[in-house]
């Protein structure tokens, strides 16, 4: 009886593990608990194999045997190593429907990740690859993260096997799964973040490299540096370096974190050093200072001239780091200890450099949450650290201008910022500006209309007023490239000024009123219902020229009035006059106010702020219709500005005004594709289009994509983005006329979506068969309008 008894004992507790086993080691997803992010750390066990170079065929078979070891936090750190790491986890669909997800298994900066993942009922093994010791086209899927798109049939179980190595930089293996959605607005989040991130660090570096060849000071330079290879360095850990600088991988793309890390550190130090005056104060910590230099210069030789020493070097280069970090601290609290002048704002920068990096240790260690804030702390601590330097460094700026005249002063600001500055540097960065726009008007204007809470309402009004206002300031800066290049061009369209002139009224009257101003408006009553002219610029003059009167008038009143003149061959003159309380111009500057980048003095720049471009445009698009503008501004007695504009006279019988809004958006069964590669933008336009009916919305990431699309649907119409990787949007129209998708398909309505306004894009994009040209921030009554007219 127990010799019966002991083996259905012993079958009867291995059932049991069998089931626990199959229960608790794989992650199952339900009808009624679909996750959109979930870190998959504990139906995960992770195995370090060393140098070992094992297929998978011998990890399915021995996994068990590889001593593998659950992982304990979302964070798990596998340390500086060279070695091969394997981890296993499995996954079950018990839904009746397919699955999508991104699984994200390590840092971007991993040399190599491979995932096998395996079909439990057929056995088909299929193999996906990422890392950066790979060119970045031969990646499964094209993203700077080491992620990899997981599909999972109804019903279906699937094993996955990991396989992580590098070449001595830390790894790690944070195993978290998305959603599509949840994907994407992440992605998306992170771009307005690092869009912002890099965008400052640009901003700052580019401005103190300028601010090094007027003032001859080395300070700067080696911050404007310091700046370019912290940014450098972040660039690299995201993973941006190697997708758009070395794409194609190789030995600099392997070390190029290692070597920007080195000369970042190098610069940190001879910066503080520098701005300091070591020398002067200390010649110990001068020395010690050059001491560490010299092992910096060692480290970066060593990782050149000797391979054997990589795994070592990313350990040397943290412990450098924090030599160099103990050195400043020490040096800033020697000199208050001595009563030297240390400014407070370099301390501050430096003691959250160091909070920012503590807490990425930290995180790197699995001590901290895997979150946002905690992942990119170095970059918070980063990002505070050059505001704090930068206010540094305008100390050191005010001080270096006291000691010169003011003629050599005068000088060197107009040089640098109004002839290096106006052109290159402010044109490239405004067309950046406009795909965030892009997303933040329009989620403005959805929020806005989609609550009936008046408190939420009211911050999209805000929201949207500072929006526009920033688009207004990026379109000034377009404009003003468009008139170096001598692209600017009128056109001219039937309008109803009064609505031009009653919204004009409606925005400026918000603003005066936010600022306290008495804003009055008049107009003549026998003003013309319809004319004909370029609506676009008489809105952009008349913005700015109101725009300038609220800013300039710190107490007051600001006077809008409209009146006409009649004029042979059915034209009017309209006259328009803005005036204000403000605080005047100078008689010595009256003359040059209408000339680029002047905006009064320089006092008045740092006090009001703006471009100074506003009234350079303004005479420029009036010269340009052969109007005539006067300005009277007595200092301490607020400015006149007074303009005369002609236009035709369109009968409203005859003439065709284009109705804001349609009551209802329905393409009556119409397919449009979408052919664009940022995912803020796709997001934006499916945010337009959910409300549009009986529409379909297709979405392809390049034109290569969209090509591909047609072979499977039957499109209507198609939304096409230019810049795009693979195929940009002017090859994929050029083939899609050349009939390479079908002589039916050749002369489908093609609209460009872009964030390139200038003249000669819209050339292009006419000259190769688009119907149709639409920037960015896109309006959605004109883009339904149009798709409805084409489609």
């Amino acid at each position: 009886m127990k010799k019966h008894t002991t083996p259905s004992k012993a079958f009867m507790i291995f059932f049991f593990l069998f089931i626990l086993t199959n229960t608790y080691s794989q992650y199952v997803f339900w009808d009624n608990a679909l996750p959109k992010k979930i870190s998959l750390h504990t139906y995960t066990t992770v195995t370090d194999v060393g140098q070992k170079d094992l297929d998978i065929q011998y990890v399915m078979t021995n996994y068990d045997t590889l001593n593998p070891n659950a992982l304990k936090t979302a964070n798990d750190d596998l340390g500086f190593t060279q070695n091969n790491f394997w981890a296993k986890l499995a996954l079950r669909n018990a839904t009746d429907s397919e699955l999508h997800y991104y699984l994200e298994t390590a840092l971007p900066i991993t040399d190599l990740a491979e995932l096998y993942i395996i079909d439990n009922v057929s056995g088909k093994i299929s193999k996906v690859v990422s890392g950066d010791l790979l060119p970045f086209s031969e990646r499964t899927y094209d993203n700077r993260r080491t992620i990899f798109k997981i599909s999972l049939q109804p019903k279906a179980s699937l094993k996955l096997f990991l396989h992580l190595k590098s070449d001595g930089e830390v790894l790690k293996i944070p195993v978290i799964l998305y959603s599509a959605d949840n994907f994407i607005q992440m992605v998306s989040f992170e771009q307005l973040v690092f869009g912002f991130f890099y965008g400052m660090l640009a901003i700052v570096a580019l401005i103190y490299f300028f601010f090094f060849f007027a003032l001859r000071n080395f300070t700067f330079l080696y911050y404007s540096l310091y700046v370019v290879f912290v940014g450098l360095l972040q660039f690299a850990l995201d993973g941006f370096f190697y997708q758009f600088v070395t794409p194609n991988a190789g030995w600099f793309s392997n070390h190029s974190v290692l070597f920007i890390a080195i000369i970042a550190v190098f610069l940190s130090g001879k910066y503080s050093e520098v701005f300091l005056k070591i020398k002067e104060h200390s010649k110990t910590l001068y020395i010690l200072f050059n001491m560490a230099y010299v092992l910096l210069i060692s480290l970066l030789m060593g990782v050149i001239f000797v391979p054997s020493i990589l795994v070592l070097s990313y350990i040397l280069v943290n412990m450098l780091t924090l030599v160099f970090l103990l050195l400043i601290v020490y040096s800033i609290i020697y000199l208050y200890y001595k009563r030297k002048a240390v400014d407070p704002f370099f301390s501050a920068g430096i003691l959250f450099l160091i909070l920012g990096f503590g807490v990425f240790i930290l995180h790197n260690f699995g001590l901290l949450p895997n979150n946002f804030l905690t992942q990119n702390s170095s970059k918070l601590g980063v990002g505070i650290e050059v505001v704090f330097l930068s206010l540094s460094m305008s100390n050191l700026i005010r001080n270096l201008k006291n000691e010169k005249n003011e003629l050599n002063r005068v000088a060197l600001i107009r040089s640098e910022e109004m002839n290096d500055l106006k052109t290159y540097f402010l044109s490239n960065i405004s067309h950046e500006l406009r795909t965030p726009l892009n997303a933040i008007m329009n989620l403005t204007d959805s929020i806005s209309s989609e609550t009936q809470e008046e408190n939420i309402q009211k911050k999209c009004q805000v929201i949207k007023y500072s929006s526009h206002s920033l688009l207004s300031s990026v379109n000034d800066i377009l404009d003003f490239s468009k008139i170096e290049k001598k692209e600017l061009k009128l056109e001219k369209t039937n309008f109803s000024p009064l609505k031009v002139f009653e919204d004009l009224k409606k925005n400026a009257e918000i603003r005066a009123q936010d600022k306290g101003l008495d804003f009055q408006f008049s107009i003549a009553g026998n003003i013309p219902f319809v004319v004909k002219g370029d609506e676009t610029r008489l809105v952009q003059i008349l913005n700015n020229v109101l725009s300038n009167a609220i800013k300039f008038t710190p107490s007051g009143f600001v006077n809008f009035n409209i009146s006409m003149l009649m004029k042979k061959e059915n034209k009017v003159s309209f006259i328009m006059k803005v005036s204000d309380s403000g605080v005047g111009i100078p008689k010595e500057k009256i003359d040059t106010i209408f000339d680029s980048f002047s905006q009064n003095n320089v006092d008045h720049k740092r006090k009001f702020g703006g471009l100074g471009l506003g009234l350079f445009i303004v005479r420029t698009l009036v010269d340009m219709q052969d109007g005539k503008i006067k300005m009277e501004s007595p200092v301490g007695k607020g400015t006149s500005c007074e303009i005369r504009l002609d236009f035709d006279i369109i009968e409203s019988q005859n003439s065709e005004i284009v109705i804001s809004e349609p009551a209802v958006y329905d393409l009556g069964g119409k397919t449009i594709l979408v052919v664009e590669d940022n995912a803020m933008n796709q997001m934006v336009i499916k945010m337009i289009t959910k409300k549009w009916l009986n529409t379909v919305v297709l979405y392809a990431n390049n034109g290569q994509e969209g090509l591909d699309m047609f072979k499977t649907n039957k499109i209507d119409l198609v939304l096409m983005d230019l810049q795009m990787p693979v195929m940009d949007g002017y090859e994929a129209t050029i083939a899609i006329r050349n009939g390479e998708v079908g002589a039916v398909n050749a002369t489908i309505p093609i609209i460009a979506v872009t964030a390139d306004v200038m003249e000669s894009t819209k050339l292009r994009t006419a000259e190769i068969g688009m119907n149709h040209y639409l920037s960015k921030p896109i309006k959605k009554e004109a883009l339904y309008n149009i798709v409805k007219k084409l489609a």
